[in-house]
Order: structure tokens, then C-alpha cells, then sequence
């Protein structure tokens, strides 16, 4: 919401134009420019912008993809897709898909939800929790402290396995729920408990 500042006209005028009538005292509203806060989560879900997340109560677009950044997304999203058809173990691999958190709305680089969790209707705008399996890129704009903290946020909401890839260090951490594990360039990458079997090597 845009806030107001109303000032009297004639405010800073001296004694001799004190004496004008009071008519001419009429207020002036200037405008005060101020970033535009979402009224609510749940009407931000309804109908969500494209690229925004609801964070804290503010729209926030995602930016900083970089080549890197977008060929990792398409890597990964491949992969978890073309394993899902493979394996049978069926469900949807999605990308900056909204889903709703205990605290925010979020938009993963990629996520995987599994058959049960569809909804029937096979659409929806918004998931009512977070994605089974998500992954995040790093962004040379994100920290790295930041990053964990919203894996944390996704475990907390129905997450059962998080991904943070960072493509400048060529670096990837896995978390299902318990602890981090790391694996460098030249290693394999497992699943640990959500698209069961699944092993990545040279995703980079």
C-alpha cells in the first residue's frame, strides 16, 4: 500500500501569510513512495504473479539466473524426469512451481511430488505444502546461509529431501531431514529417500 503524507499548505509561510484565509490552508496529499506489501498469503496464492515468492510479506521476484545457474536447472530437471519414467515410480518433476511453507511462498528451481500427492484435478496454482523432493541453484546474488535456511524451511513444511547445487564451486549438499551430506565434481549423487535408486554423476 502506497502511503501518504498530508501537508498543510502555507506550513512554512511567515506571519503576514498567516493572515490569508482559511481556504487557502487546504491540504496537499503527496504521495510516499514505499515498496508495496502483499495484503495476505493466502490472496497472494490465489492468483501469484509470475517469478514472485511471498516472503515476509513482500513480493520478491527471483532474479539473478546466470548461464550456469539455468544449465544446471535443465540438467537436473532432466534427469530427475527421465529417472522417474525409467524407474516407474511415476509422479511430476516441476520447475519455479509456487508451494506454500509454514512460513512463505516459494517457488523451487526444481521439484519432484509423487503420484499420491497429485491432486486429481492434475492442476493447481499453488502446492499446499512443500514438494517431496526439491532442489535449489545458488545464484552468484544468494548466500549461502540464506540457501540453508530455506532448505530448512522446506523440511519443516512436508519436504522430505532437499538439494542446494552450486554451480560455481561445482558443489552439491543433500539433506533428508536428518543431516548434510557433500559431494564434489567427480562423485555420484543419491537419492536418499525420495525417487529411491536414483545416482547422478557429471551433472556439471
Amino acid at each position: 500500500m502506497t502511503a501518504t503524507i498530508i501537508i498543510p499548505k502555507n506550513a512554512d509561510n511567515n506571519s503576514e501569510q498567516d493572515s490569508h484565509s482559511k481556504s487557502e490552508n487546504t491540504p496537499e496529499i503527496y504521495p510516499e513512495s514505499q515498496p508495496e506489501k502483499v495484503i495476505s498469503l493466502e490472496k497472494f496464492l490465489v492468483k501469484p504473479p509470475d517469478r514472485m515468492e511471498w516472503v515476509d510479506g513482500n513480493l520478491v521476484e527471483k532474479t539473478g539466473m546466470t548461464f550456469k545457474h539455468g544449465l544446471a536447472q535443465a540438467k537436473l530437471s532432466t534427469s530427475w524426469r527421465n529417472y522417474k519414467h525409467s524407474s516407474g515410480q511415476g509422479g511430476e518433476v516441476l520447475t519455479e512451481v509456487l508451494c506454500r511453507t509454514s512460513k512463505q511462498g516459494r517457488r523451487p528451481d526444481v521439484a519432484y511430488i509423487t503420484p499420491e500427492l497429485l491432486p486429481q484435478s492434475g492442476n493447481f496454482t499453488a502446492f499446499s505444502q512443500s514438494f517431496p523432493l526439491i532442489a535449489e541453484v545458488a545464484s552468484p546474488e544468494d548466500s549461502g546461509e540464506e540457501l540453508f535456511a530455506k532448505a530448512q524451511e522446506y523440511l519443516e513444511s512436508g519436504c522430505l529431501e532437499v538439494w542446494l547445487l552450486f554451480p560455481e564451486a561445482r558443489l552439491i549438499f543433500v539433506n533428508a531431514g536428518q543431516r548434510w551430506r557433500l559431494f564434489n565434481a567427480d562423485e555420484v549423487v543419491n537419492t536418499q529417500s525420495v525417487l529411491a535408486g536414483l545416482a547422478l554423476l557429471n551433472l556439471w
